[in-house]
């Protein structure tokens, strides 16, 4: 005989809080327990530390890959405040005890000086959760602090080991073996994404290292004073149709928040153009992207009509023809963005548009009218790609 129907009422809900919810439900915090949970463990280890570059309180941060299969993340800031310490303040934010146990601890609204766009941002609480074992190790005041956790749970008080010269913070983590299903990190992703956000974010000075392989380490730096214009002017196959980038950064409080492009026409039919939100990637486009298009489109066709090399009945220049051989980044950051679709690939800020548009009009305009053979050039070349 079967028996009876079960019942269901408030007994049965089990209330998971704290760092417990993270390791029973690690995908719901990071994603998945497979490569890009790894690789997202390790940017929310870097937030805090690349973002106090951006500050102005740190000049880089160093990312080591370690033998032993962890990872550690050291900065040149401040040093974090240790509440055991005595020297934690108001002006200090959290301390580091509960920044490493209490989810969202410390974290800011994501806006435009947020390196992440809202993508990342749990906190060092969701990295102790989910790593085997961590140390924290503090430079501050002349002193020397260490805390060490296994699976969130703190193995001691902090330690105070003795003086130190200099000030910072350094996160050491292991993933936990119980929770990841490879704890095989990738230096290639890890590395394509970091010199993401230094070409974004011209003030970042990232070391990146991985030390696994004694045989062959391999250390990488990344740091762009130029900004998206470095990342463009890097050489490819393809010849540029003019030697400099095109290149500017403009604020507009409509869509509050900035807009700078870099663009560069070359003699392929290949289009490569990026936009990012907040130092985002936004692959599936949105307000930026569509508005970079107009201007483009806007500034071509005018000044091609201003010089007369299309007859006035033409048609304007059409948006496969203007993308033909060009290279662009297209990044904004924006007070409040606002991003579509679940995983949050595409922006939706409506004013973001106009705004865009008429910084690359506006620009692109004067790069033209600048020098008349150059802009020949490259309106022939795009009239050419537009025939059908």
């Amino acid at each position: 005989m079967s028996e009876g129907p079960k019942t269901y009422d408030a007994s049965a809900i089990v209330v998971l809080e704290g760092l417990e919810a993270v390791r029973k439900r690690p995908g719901m915090y990071i994603g998945s327990v497979g490569e890009r949970g790894l690789q997202h463990l390790v940017f929310e280890a870097a937030e805090r530390a690349l973002e106090e570059i951006l500050g102005g309180t740190a000049s880089r941060v160093e990312i080591t890959l370690t033998a032993d299969g962890g990872v550690r993340v050291a900065d040149d800031g401040a040093g974090v405040a240790v509440e055991h310490a005595g020297h934690a303040g108001p002006g200090d934010g959290p301390p580091l005890e509960d920044r490493l146990t209490v989810v969202c601890c410390g974290v800011r609204r994501a806006d435009r000086r947020s390196l992440f766009g809202g993508s990342f941002g749990l906190g060092l609480a969701v990295v102790n959760a989910l790593s085997g074992r961590l140390t924290a190790e503090v430079r501050r005041d002349g002193a020397r602090w260490v805390l060490e956790y296994e699976q969130g749970v703190a193995v001691a008080p902090p330690v105070h080991a003795g003086p130190a010269d200099g000030t910072g913070t350094a996160i050491t983590f292991r993933p936990d073996a119980e929770i990841f299903e490879t704890l095989e990190f990738s230096f290639d992703a890890l590395a394509e994404r970091l010199r993401e956000l230094a070409f974004l974010n011209r003030d970042l000075d990232i070391t990146f290292t991985d030390d696994r392989d004694p045989v062959a380490p391999r250390a990488v730096r990344f740091r762009f004073p130029g900004g998206p214009r470095d990342h463009v002017a890097e050489p490819t196959a393809a010849t540029p149709l003019h030697p400099e980038v095109i290149g500017f950064e403009s604020e507009y409080a409509a869509m509050g928040g900035t807009v700078e492009v870099a663009l560069r026409w070359c003699d392929s039919g290949e289009e490569r153009v990026a936009s990012y939100a907040n130092s985002r990637p936004t692959t599936g486009g949105g307000t930026h992207e569509l508005g970079f298009r107009d201007g483009l489109a806007a500034a071509v066709t005018e000044y091609a009509r201003e010089q007369q090399l299309r007859t006035p009945s033409g048609s304007d220049l059409t948006p496969t023809g203007l993308g033909a051989g060009l290279t662009a980044v297209v990044s904004v950051k924006l007070d409040d963005p606002e991003f579509e679709g679940s995983t949050r690939d595409r922006l939706g800020n409506e004013p973001v548009r106009a705004c865009v548009a008429e910084a690359v009009r506006e620009h692109l305009g004067a790069w033209l009218r600048a020098d008349p053979a150059r802009a020949t050039a490259v309106l022939t070349r795009l009239a050419t790609a537009a025939r059908p």
